[in-house]
C-alpha cells in the first residue's frame, strides 16, 4: 500500500464509529429514526477508501503503455517526492554497448593480439560489462580463448585468475596497487590519455608487472542531456570509472556532481549521505553493483532490457525500452497522482460533510442519500480514471 492508503484507511476506522454516534445523536435530539439511517447512508467512507488504490492503479496502468513498469504504490508516491537523483553511467547514461577501442602493450615481447587473448580468456567467467566486451571482441576477432584455472572477482575492482601457470590480474589501477603490481609513468600517461577521452582501462598484469591495458569506448545516450535538463532536480553521477572519465561523461549531459572511483559499498554510503541532508534519493542503475544502491535509495529505477536480474528485482521501477527519456515522464505522472489523490479524498470528505448537513436538516432521505453517497464514490473513481489516458510527453 502506498503511504496515503494507509492514512485513508486509518481515517475510515474513525470515521465509522463517528458515523454511527453522530446518527445516534440525530435520533436521541429529533426522534427521527429517518434522519439517522440517513446519517449511516452518506457517511459511509466509499470514495474516501477509494480515492488512492484507483488513482494508482490507473496511473501504473498509464505506465505500463508506456513500457515503464511501477512495481507498488509506494513507489509511485515516493517518486513524486524526490528531489535527487542519482545515476550509474555505464549501461544507464550510455549504451553499455562497449568497444574495445585500444590495446596498449607494455611487455616489448608480447603482441596486441596475445594481450587481447590472454585478457580475454581470463574475463571469460566475469560478468562485469568491461569483461563481457573485451570477451566479445576476442571472439569476433577469432582469438583464441582459453579456459582458466582459477576466478576470483573483486566486485568494482577487478579479477584474478590463473591461466596456463600465469597468475594474471585484470582491472583498475587501484587493484593492481592492491595486490602489489606498481605502474610507472608511461602506464600512467597512456591511462591519462585514454580518461580524457572518455574511455574506460582495463589494465592486464603478469603477476607483479604490468603488460598491458586495454581500453574500451562506450556511446552516451543521445537522451542523456534533454532528459537532464527536464528534470530540473539535483543530479549525481555515482561511478566505479575513475575521476576523469566520469567528468568527462558528466559534462556532456550536463550534470554538476561527481561522485568517482566508488565500490558498490561506497555509492551505498553516498546516497545515505544524501539522505542524511534530508534529500529523498532517487537512483537509476542497471548492472549487479548497482544492486545494494538501488535497495538503499528512496526510489530505485532499473534499466529493464539490458539491465541485470538483480538489479531489476532490487528496483522498484522497470525501464523495459531501457529509454532514460521517460524519467522525467514518470516524475510528472508521480507528481499528477499524488494530486490526484489529494484531490480525491478532499472533495470525497467535502462530499460527506455538505451530505451529513443536509440530512440532519432533513432535506436528504434514505434514498436520495444513497445516490449521493454512490455519486461521490463515481467521481471519485471517474477521477482516477482521467490519469490513465491523460499526456504526460
Amino acid at each position: 500500500q502506498a503511504p496515503m492508503q494507509r492514512i485513508a484507511d486509518k481515517a475510515a476506522s474513525w470515521l465509522v464509529p463517528v458515523a454511527l454516534l453522530i446518527a445516534i445523536l440525530a435520533y436521541l435530539f429529533t426522534k427521527n429514526i429517518i434522519t439517522a439511517v440517513t446519517v449511516l447512508v452518506v457517511f459511509c467512507p466509499c470514495a474516501l477508501v477509494l480515492a488512492t488504490p484507483t488513482a494508482i492503479m490507473a496511473a501504473i496502468g498509464q505506465a505500463t503503455k508506456h513500457g515503464v513498469i511501477i512495481k507498488s504504490g509506494e513507489a509511485l508516491e515516493k517518486m513524486g517526492k524526490v528531489d535527487t537523483i542519482a545515476f550509474d553511467k555505464t549501461g544507464t547514461l550510455t549504451y553499455g554497448r562497449l568497444d574495445v577501442s585500444d590495446i596498449v602493450v607494455f611487455d616489448k615481447a608480447m603482441s596486441e593480439i596475445a594481450l587481447l587473448s590472454l585478457t580475454a580468456s581470463a574475463e571469460a567467467k566475469s560478468e562485469h560489462p568491461l569483461g563481457k566486451a573485451i570477451v566479445a571482441c576476442a571472439r569476433a576477432k577469432e582469438v583464441p580463448v582459453m579456459e582458466s584455472a582459477s576466478f576470483k572477482m573483486t566486485a568494482g575492482r577487478g579479477i584474478f585468475t590463473e591461466i596456463q601457470g600465469r597468475k594474471l590480474l585484470c582491472g583498475s589501477e587501484a587493484f593492481l596497487r592492491e595486490n602489489g603490481v606498481s605502474t610507472g609513468a608511461a602506464v600512467r600517461s597512456v591511462l591519462e590519455q585514454l580518461r580524457a577521452q572518455g574511455k574506460a582501462s582495463v589494465l592486464v598484469a603478469d603477476g607483479q608487472n604490468c603488460i598491458g591495458v586495454i581500453a574500451l569506448s562506450d556511446v552516451l545516450r543521445p537522451e542523456g542531456k534533454d532528459m537532464v535538463a527536464d528534470m530540473h532536480t539535483r543530479t549525481v553521477l555515482l561511478t566505479g570509472d575513475h575521476q576523469r572519465t566520469a567528468d568527462y561523461f558528466a559534462r556532456q549531459v550536463g550534470i554538476s556532481e561527481v561522485r568517482a572511483e566508488l565500490l558498490p559499498e561506497e555509492k551505498v554510503q553516498a546516497i545515505e549521505a544524501l539522505q542524511r541532508e534530508h534529500r529523498n534519493v532517487c537512483m537509476i542503475g542497471d548492472g549487479v553493483n548497482d544492486a545494494p544502491a538501488l535497495k538503499t535509495a528512496d526510489v530505485s529505477v532499473a534499466m529493464g532490457g539490458m539491465g541485470s536480474d538483480i538489479a531489476v528485482d532490487a528496483a522498484d521501477v522497470a525501464l523495459m525500452s531501457d529509454d532514460i527519456s521517460k524519467i522525467p515522464y514518470l516524475k510528472r505522472l508521480s507528481n499528477a497522482t499524488v494530486k490526484t489523490i489529494q484531490f480525491s479524498i478532499s472533495l470525497s470528505m467535502c462530499i460527506n460533510f455538505v451530505a451529513i448537513i443536509l440530512s440532519l436538516m432533513e432535506v436528504l432521505t434514505p434514498t436520495t442519500g444513497a445516490l449521493v453517497h454512490n455519486a461521490g464514490s463515481c467521481f471519485v473513481v471517474l477521477i482516477a480514471a482521467l490519469l490513465y489516458d491523460r499526456k504526460f510527453e
